[in-house]
C-alpha cells in the first residue's frame, strides 16, 4: 500500500478542521480560524510549521508577503494541472484575496467569514485564482 503524498496529508488535516469557527486572524482550531490560520492549523498537523503573513484585513491593496511566506512554509508554485492540496490565492473581489485548499478538482476547503466556519465547497467559476502552489516533500 502506497503512503498517501504530503499534498493528500494537508488536504486530510485541513478537511478534520471543517466546522471550525471563523475568526480574523484567528490561528487555533479552538477559537477560530482564517484563511490563513486554516493553512497554519493545517500545516501543524503534519508537522510543518510557519507564521503566516501579518497585519492584514479582509480587504487587502497588496498580497505579496503571502507569495513569500507560501514558499517559506515548503509550497512551490506550480502551473501544473491542479490536484488536491494545492493551496489557492484567489481574487474574490475588489481588493479581496482568500487563501484555500484544494479538496478536489471541484471543490476547496476555506474559512467562510460570511458563514462564520471552516467549510467544503464548490470552486466557483467567478473565482479568479491568481496564484496555486504545491507542497513539497522537504523543505
Amino acid at each position: 500500500m502506497s503512503r498517501p503524498s504530503v499534498a493528500d496529508l494537508f488536504a486530510n488535516a485541513a478537511s478534520n478542521l471543517l466546522g471550525c469557527s471563523f475568526r480574523l486572524h484567528g490561528r487555533r482550531p479552538e477559537t477560530g480560524l482564517d484563511c490563513v490560520g486554516l493553512v497554519l492549523a493545517s500545516l501543524d498537523v503534519i508537522g510543518r510549521s510557519a507564521t503566516g503573513p501579518q497585519g492584514y484585513g479582509l480587504r487587502n491593496k497588496s498580497v505579496d508577503p503571502w507569495f513569500d511566506e507560501a514558499e517559506y512554509a515548503g509550497f512551490r508554485r506550480t502551473h501544473e494541472i491542479a490536484q488536491r492540496g494545492d493551496l489557492l490565492l484567489a481574487h474574490v473581489g475588489p481588493a479581496q484575496h482568500h487563501l484555500a485548499i484544494l479538496d478536489t478538482t471541484s471543490t476547496i476547503i476555506h474559512a467562510h467569514a460570511g458563514l462564520r466556519r471552516v467549510v467544503r465547497q464548490p470552486l466557483e467559476i467567478t473565482t479568479t485564482v491568481i496564484a496555486r502552489w504545491r507542497l513539497t516533500d522537504s523543505i
